[in-house]
């Protein structure tokens, strides 16, 4: 299986704080793979490290292979690298619409066209001509379509299902679970950490920005050290 992403030896600032220190991860094609541990772990900087969004000082990160530390988070997402991210930075005075259109601007060509949006999002091929003054959950929809609408080689799912009702976020996770079916490649950061890993194939704990433990979800979930120290509410 051929790595997309890998991170090696990864250090990231917000200012002069270390957030990530000694970060090494890899995901490979049409895996999902989660980012595991507790609010301050350093899951969501991960991300946005990948992403050009926080300033990486040491380590490299590569796609396919080749280098992409620090490059602007344009072209990585023209380079096949979607961003959904916690805030979901959707354009409320635009329409539904128009926010998947500006969205598909910085992908590629792929099986993922707007008609098959509309009907793989039923909610929101109903309001495609709305403003997309949404609610909590349909917002997350929005910005799960506008990632897959650039047809991208791999996801980064930053708390897809924060915030939302039980019910709602049921929904979300359905929606999640029929991309990954789809062979879709998906780097996951969830606070819920059994539905995390419920999703996922393998998984990296990490605690105060370090990588304590990796491997698949079973060999994990089965670490009753791992899950009481790390990941136990």
């Amino acid at each position: 299986m051929a790595n997309l992403i890998e991170l090696d030896g990864v250090d990231a600032f917000y200012g002069k704080s270390h957030v990530l220190q000694n970060v090494s991860l890899h995901v490979g094609e049409g895996e999902v793979v989660s980012l595991l541990g507790r609010n301050g772990s350093g899951r969501s900087t991960t991300l946005k490290a990948i992403m050009g969004l926080v300033a990486v000082r040491a380590g490299k990160i590569r796609f396919r292979g080749k280098e992409i530390t620090g490059r602007a988070p344009f072209d990585l997402a023209k380079l096949g690298i979607a961003f959904v991210p916690e805030d979901r930075r959707i354009f409320p005075n635009l329409t539904v619409r128009e926010n998947i259109r500006l969205a598909a601007l910085a992908g590629r060509k792929g099986p993922w066209t707007e008609q098959r949006i509309y009907e793989y999002f039923g909610v929101l091929g109903e309001r495609k001509d709305k403003p997309a003054k949404l609610s909590g959950g349909e917002q997350q929809m929005l910005a799960i379509a506008r990632a897959l609408i650039a047809n991208p080689a791999i996801i980064l799912l930053d708390e897809p299902m924060e915030g939302l009702a039980p019910l709602i976020a049921r929904n979300v996770e359905d929606v999640v679970r029929r991309i990954r079916e789809e062979g879709n490649t998906i780097l996951l950061v969830e606070q819920n950490a059994e539905v995390a890993m419920s999703l996922s194939d393998r998984g990296y704990v990490l605690s105060n920005g370090r990588v304590m433990a990796d491997g698949p979800i079973e060999r994990l979930r089965a670490d009753a050290d791992i899950m009481q120290r790390y990941l136990a509410v």
